[in-house]
């Protein structure tokens, strides 16, 4: 085959290629099953697992574990870090902001010392001024 003939054939279609065209008349008609199957369930049937939140109140660092836990776990956690001096509540928060980052989860400021940490399938809406979270009149 010369260099030219293959050129035209890579830039041509041959009758090989075309479309064949099918007669409705030589269409199978719809087959239907004689039993329903027994895997189909109804989506009104399946209830979703309850979704949990902990409330931690860690007095310590080495407790930061057990919170990410429940991070790792899918589970929503409020964290109260008033019991804890102010350089472990720190290192608190950075470990379980490391861990929530790595999950794609997130994590807000609730309160001068309270944070939610919520994993990648709880979506947190609305947000609290920051103008309330240090008020003591409230």
């Amino acid at each position: 085959m010369s260099f030219k003939n293959k050129i035209k054939n890579y830039f041509t279609m041959d009758d090989e290629y075309e479309y064949e065209y099918i007669e409705e008349d030589s269409v199978p008609e719809k087959i239907t099953p004689k039993q329903k199957s027994q895997n189909v369930v109804n989506l009104q049937s399946v209830q979703q697992p309850a979704q949990r939140v902990v409330l931690c109140e860690p007095r310590s660092y080495n407790e930061a574990q057990e919170i990410a836990d429940n991070i790792v776990n899918k589970r929503s956690v409020v964290i109260n870090l008033q019991r804890v001096e102010g350089h472990q509540a720190k290192r608190i928060v950075d470990f379980l902001s490391g861990t929530v980052y790595a999950l794609n989860g997130d994590i807000q400021k609730l309160g001068a010392e309270t944070f939610l940490c919520t994993p990648e399938s709880v979506d947190v809406t609305g947000s609290i001024s920051e103008s309330y979270l240090y008020d003591d009149e409230i």
